[in-house]
């Protein structure tokens, strides 16, 4: 039994705190979860500015950018997308 289904089993969470659009897109949460037992997700500011970075961000920025949101506004729609 891997370690980290242990500490699942012992009552432990397992937090992702990197999380990013592209890993969402491409499977690599999925399968934290399925490997490693992650049972939770978050992210801050930092991070975010890193990955919008990217460009994986650039298509739903644009979308959003049309809406007249302010860059916290903004921040907090891309954020909620990826952590529901």
């Amino acid at each position: 039994m891997k370690a980290t289904e242990i500490l699942h089993e012992r009552g432990q969470s397992l937090w992702l705190d990197n999380i990013t659009r592209g890993m969402l897109d491409d499977g690599t949460i999925q399968r934290y979860i399925d490997s490693y037992s992650v049972t939770g997700l978050t992210s801050n500011p930092s991070i975010y500015d890193k990955a919008i970075g990217s460009g994986y961000y650039d298509d739903a920025i644009r979308s959003k950018a049309g809406q007249g949101l302010s860059a916290e506004q903004l921040f907090f729609e891309l954020a909620i997308e990826d952590t529901s």
